[in-house]
């Protein structure tokens, strides 16, 4: 039997091939919803549904949930006009972490669909070094400077290429420790 990170991948990767990802709400909670139920359907009964427990990942404590909906409502806000304003409402995604599990592939996601939108540019994510990206994320939350050149540095204006996104997809599930 495939495991979880194996149907997911397959999930995301039909998330584009049949246009679904163009009905996805960009920049919302329910869009970012949408994508984790996507992905995680049949996989996880929380599936698309915002977490009503606390969850930490090493030091870090992600936002509590009592406060959860209150701080997605305030992110949901937060403008989209520029790159770095994109990059401070993905870092403050990234802190609420509303999924039990799976945060990180469905935000990098939503981030590429936010960026496309809004600049008509994506994350190569191939481009971007898994160990540099999570270091510039673990620091995000005090000073988003290192997550912002790193990712600057890797936008590309090829939005509608398969290739590569499909390969930012197995890159971005790379960082969550998947290894074909």
């Amino acid at each position: 039997m495939k495991n979880i990170d194996e149907i997911s991948i397959n999930n995301a990767k039909k998330l584009f091939e049949t246009g679904d990802i163009n009905k996805v709400e960009v920049g919302t909670v329910k869009g970012l919803q949408s994508i984790h139920k996507y992905l995680f359907n049949n996989l996880y009964d929380f599936a698309g549904q915002i977490r009503t427990k606390n969850i930490s990942k090493g030091n870090c404590r992600f936002a509590n949930s009592l406060y959860l909906k209150e701080i997605l409502e305030k992110i949901e806000q937060m403008p989209e006009d520029t790159f770095e304003n994109i990059i401070k409402k993905y870092v403050e995604m990234n802190i609420a972490h509303p999924f039990m599990e799976g945060n990180g592939r469905s935000t990098r996601i939503w981030l590429d669909m936010i960026l496309k939108k809004n600049l008509k540019k994506v994350v190569d994510w191939q481009n971007v070094d898994k160990d540099l990206y999570l270091q510039a994320m673990e620091r995000s939350p005090i000073n988003d400077l290192e997550l912002r050149f790193l990712l600057q540095a890797a936008l590309i204006d090829k939005i509608n290429d398969r290739e590569i996104i499909f390969k930012g997809i197995e890159q971005s599930y790379y960082y969550e420790g998947y290894e074909k």
